[in-house]
């Protein structure tokens, strides 16, 4: 064994010996060796150029402020010239990708990244991971309700199995996501869709994820792990293992923070009150199950829903998003902030959850309740102002899966 080390040792400093005598002036073998250099060089200038092709969108940032002067953080889309990767985005023709002018926040600095990347960065997976409230278009035999009736089943599942918020909300991502990527989906495929979705979206959040088996289990036998294993592959193929999004909740744990945030403290430790952080994501929650929450981007989702909790001009200090950019959405939004209000949620205790972590754990209530009522209240007069306001799993039976709302 030690013999096989040195060896392979040796080889490794004979090749880095190589390595620097190549760099020396050649003999009269020069010729021939330089013939060989150039053939790789022109290899490796052809491999550069390939991927080119391969990239659906590129973004670049242009300084367009002075020196010293806070930076709008543009993004500008360079159009896709390739037609085969054009071809590929078909299932998305009626979505408009849009260039986002948006003021940088007042980020700390950042030891281990610069504010400026890490926030451009946001923004940019704002325009690459599309989702489109027009997806049910495509699936004639769905009902916007039946999205709404899964993923309030994902909410109580996430909670029984004390599954972080993070998790619900990359699930519902790829769900959203895989639908507008697929037509005519039968309602009997749902809940495999959906609780495929949480399974994939456990292992990419979660430490400690639930098997296999207990995603099927909790499916009351509609699933089995074979059917889940398929359909994961199926949905990863689809998104193009694009599985990093930046979901609400990322968005709304930002703006939190930098609105709590003191000088010299770290920013990864969380400052802000974790009951207030429960009651807005309550909110986000109840929005969610809504499919006409995917008008709008996840960060003026979690903008909005903070500028009820707090003010405007809050909001716009940790965004950078101006009442033009928010007052759609403000306007929308504001028939489920009064039926949240009426059933305010409180901060749970989770065994083996760590007292400061409990508030990132998902949560569920009466949620389908809670949006009939908002149904009902969008028909009076919405809020134009930016004011301040301030157990047991039981899945569906097996033969009520397949009942149309």
């Amino acid at each position: 064994m030690h013999k096989r080390k040195s060896r392979s040792l040796i080889a490794h400093t004979m090749s880095r010996r190589s390595a620097r005598v190549t760099l020396q002036p050649r003999d009269e073998n020069a010729p021939a060796e330089k013939g060989k250099v150039a053939r790789k060089r022109k290899s490796e200038c052809s491999k550069r150029k390939a991927p080119l092709s391969a990239k659906k969108h590129s973004y670049e940032i242009q300084n367009r402020w002075a020196q010293g002067a806070v930076s709008p953080c543009i993004l500008i889309e360079t159009p896709c010239k390739d037609e085969e990767v054009t071809s590929n985005l078909s299932g998305f023709k009626q979505y408009r990708f849009k260039n986002l002018f948006i003021k940088a926040p007042s980020l700390p600095c950042l030891s281990w990244a610069s504010s400026e990347d890490v926030w451009v960065n946001m923004l940019s997976k704002e325009l690459k991971y599309v989702h489109d409230r027009s997806l049910m278009e495509r699936h004639p035999a769905l009902q916007p309700k039946m999205r709404s009736i899964l993923l309030d089943w994902l909410l109580e599942v996430s909670e029984v199995y004390t599954l972080h918020r993070e998790t619900f909300y990359l699930a519902q991502d790829f769900f959203d996501r895989f639908m507008l990527t697929q037509v005519d989906v039968q309602k009997n495929r749902l809940q495999l869709i959906g609780i495929t979705s949480l399974f994939i979206a456990a292992k990419m959040e979660e430490i400690y994820a639930p098997k296999l088996h207990d995603f099927a289990y909790v499916t009351d036998g509609a699933c089995d792990e074979e059917e889940i294993l398929e359909m994961e592959l199926i949905i990863l193929k689809a998104l193009n293992w694009d599985l990093c999004p930046e979901t609400v909740i990322s968005w709304l744990k930002l703006y939190i923070q930098v609105a709590s945030l003191k000088d010299d403290i770290n920013f990864l430790i969380p400052q802000f009150s974790q009951e207030t952080f429960v009651q807005i994501s309550q909110l986000l929650d109840l929005c969610i199950l809504d499919i006409n929450s995917l008008k709008y981007h996840y960060g003026i989702l979690a903008a909005v829903a903070f500028c009820h909790f707090t003010s405007f001009e809050a909001v716009e200090r940790v965004s950078g998003l101006t009442w033009d950019t928010l007052g759609d959405c403000f306007t929308w939004m504001s028939p489920f902030m009064k039926a949240a209000c009426e059933c305010p949620v409180q901060l749970k205790e989770f065994k083996k959850i760590a007292p400061e972590d409990r508030h990132n754990i998902q949560t569920h209530v009466d949620y389908l309740l809670m949006l009939g009522n908002v149904q009902q209240k969008q028909t009076s007069t919405p809020q134009l102002s930016p004011i301040p306001a301030g157990g047991i799993l039981t899945p569906p039976k097996s033969t009520e899966k397949g009942v149309s709302p």
